[in-house]
């Protein structure tokens, strides 16, 4: 078996959730790097191992696997412990939950592309970009605050971090980088500073990655 590989980008949340993954885990990985900001992830290379020309990409024993819940679930399917998802039906739809609002709602609306199809076609500059990250962010945070008030313990769902947590905590970091107030959302800054505070998460921190900067 060779050594797997995480090709991502140190400010992806996408990649960030599988390090969060992966560290959870204590899967041993290489990385390697595509620089978003050059547009290295449309390049040939890349898009043979991701026609979407997106990262994250995980690459494992001779196949590759796009999409961050897909790899996520991937590895909690081939290295089950700790689990990512609750053991009781209802804590775990619960998790689910948080994670898809996260990817599906909040993610692919703030995304790279969509920030620049945005500058292209209407002339969004820095602080209207950020201003529609905020806009929809908030959108979903409403959402989330109310879920934790049913499922939050010390993290999101219950006392164990979870997919949520893998989830919400790059979408946190994200918030704070667009200047979201996220004095409304009492709950998810609660349960981001409980799973921040785990050498887990901050292992996987953007500024700790190798290509930050």
């Amino acid at each position: 078996m060779t050594t797997p590989r995480l090709t991502g980008y140190w400010r992806s949340s996408a990649a960030y959730r599988v390090r969060i993954a992966l560290a959870l885990k204590g899967i041993a990985a290489e990385q390697a790097f595509v620089d978003l900001r050059t547009g290295a992830q449309r390049s040939e290379p890349h898009r043979r191992l991701n026609p979407a020309g997106l990262v994250p990409v995980w690459e494992e024993d001779g196949f590759t696997l796009a999409q961050s819940l897909a790899i996520i679930a991937h590895l909690d399917e081939t290295h089950p412990d700790p689990p990512l998802l609750p053991t009781d039906p209802w804590p775990r739809a619960f998790a689910r939950e948080i994670a898809l609002t996260v990817a599906c709602d909040i993610h692919p609306v703030g995304n790279l592309r969509v920030l620049d199809k945005l500058t292209a076609d209407f002339g969004a500059d820095a602080e209207a970009r950020a201003a529609w990250n905020r806009h929809f962010i908030a959108l979903g945070f409403a959402a989330v605050e109310a879920r934790l008030a049913e499922s939050a313990g010390r993290h999101a769902v219950g006392d164990a971090p979870s997919l949520a947590d893998v989830c919400l905590v790059p979408q946190v970091y994200n918030a704070r980088r667009f200047a979201l107030d996220l004095a409304p959302y009492p709950r998810i800054v609660a349960a981001d500073a409980a799973a921040t505070a785990l050498p887990a998460f901050a292992a996987a921190a953007p500024e700790r990655q190798p290509d930050a900067g």
